[in-house]
């Protein structure tokens, strides 16, 4: 088994709702995303898929939340625009993306968004 990683990073304001503390507050981080891609086999160039190919799907989907106000993107005018939800956010729109461009032989593992250098939110898949 072979695992990608690739890393950007993005900034956004948010607000989280039901949520008592400084964070209820507008206010904004500078995001850290980690994705983890897995194949179990490689192309027969030695690659199971392109950095390239990964980091520019990844920009796609960072570019509709990257300086934006999170709690007004359709996804999370309901659904808290937590680091766990955004982590989700990003798998679900890169997931298919990476499985199409690969024929299948690429499957998105795990993304994780840190909030800070101190805490992130992973959502994977086992």
């Amino acid at each position: 088994m072979y695992e990608l990683k690739v890393t950007n990073r993005f900034a956004a304001a948010h607000n989280l709702r039901d949520f008592y503390g400084k964070c209820e507050n507008l206010h904004g981080h500078n995001w850290f995303v980690e994705v983890v891609a897995r194949a179990e086999e490689l192309e027969k160039n030695g690659l199971a898929m392109d950095f390239g190919e990964i980091k520019k799907f990844l920009n796609q989907t960072l570019d509709r939340i990257d300086h934006q106000y999170l709690n007004e993107i359709d996804e999370f005018k309901v659904l808290n625009p937590s680091s766990e939800n955004i982590a989700k956010f990003i798998f679900d729109n890169l997931a298919p993306v990476l499985l199409k461009a690969s024929s299948g032989r690429v499957r998105l593992r795990s993304v994780s968004a840190w909030e800070s250098e101190n805490a992130c939110a992973t959502y994977l898949v086992e």
